[in-house]
């Protein structure tokens, strides 16, 4: 049965990340995406220029117009914007069963801000708990955790296992902001810890990457239900999508991946 796969989170115009790589990425994995729009931005490959946040109240009502119709099989959670609609978000996901991977976006690629600071705390105390995997990079673990940002493995060892400590039930923390010419990743539960590590692509083409690896985890999480698998599959599957990148032509900025790699090349 193909997996439905709900995602929460913005709008990007340009189509590289947000709910239009969400949906991409679900696609591209086997599963049937669906959205639930929590801000409209105004963005391209270079940078953000606009954003109109959700009333929260109508947040709540399209997830309860999903949840009152459709079988949801995986929850992705993005931008969220504030810390009303965090609270929104988490009062309605509070009771389902549907498992959350939940990718706290909190600055975009160019540096713009895409969540209230006021609206951490929110993020930290009631969606972490609920979350079966947790995939922050490493500006975002800091945050998280109101400490610096790591610079090795050590360092992600320590904060991974600090994430956990709030309540999810895994972490992938991802360490692509790390030197280097491989970009090590680190899954993290209460039994297994693994590197998951990829050769790093040298590339602009980068954009969206964190939407499309939270997108493609859930759909994973969906069909293989073992989180640690599901983040293999999803980590091989965006490795692939930026190395294809190069065959697109999107914007003077940083470009986004490729999520239909597979149609041009299936091997």
């Amino acid at each position: 049965m193909i997996p439905n796969i709900l995602s929460v989170a913005g709008s990007d115009p340009s189509g590289g990340a947000g709910i239009q790589a969400d949906i991409k990425a679900i696609g591209a994995n086997g599963g049937y995406g669906m959205a639930v729009l929590t801000a409209l931005t105004a963005q391209n490959t270079r940078g953000v220029t606009g954003i109109e946040l959700i009333p929260p109240a109508f947040v709540t009502t399209q997830l309860q117009a999903i949840f009152a119709d459709v079988r949801v099989d995986a929850v992705k959670i993005g931008m969220l914007g504030t810390a009303a609609v965090t609270e929104a978000v988490a009062a309605e996901l509070a009771g389902q069963a549907a498992p959350i991977v939940l990718d706290p976006v909190m600055v975009a690629k160019g540096g713009d801000r895409l969540l209230a600071a006021e609206a951490v705390a929110a993020l930290r105390t009631r969606l972490m708990p609920l979350a079966r995997i947790v995939t922050p990079n490493l500006p975002e673990a800091a945050d998280l955790l109101g400490e610096a940002e790591v610079s090795d493995r050590a360092g992600m060892e320590r904060q991974a296992r600090a994430l956990l400590a709030l309540g999810p039930a895994a972490v992938l923390l991802k360490g692509g902001h790390l030197a280097g010419a491989d970009c090590p990743d680190l899954y993290l539960d209460r039994e297994r810890a693994e590197w998951l590590v990829s050769p790093r692509t040298d590339t602009r083409n980068t954009h969206g990457t964190g939407c499309t690896l939270s997108s493609a985890l859930a759909t994973q999480l969906a069909l293989l239900g073992d989180p640690l698998a599901a983040c293999r599959a999803a980590k091989t599957y965006v490795s692939r999508a930026i190395a294809g990148a190069e065959a697109l032509s999107v914007g003077s900025g940083h470009g986004p991946t490729d999520h239909f790699f597979l149609l041009r090349s299936p091997s």
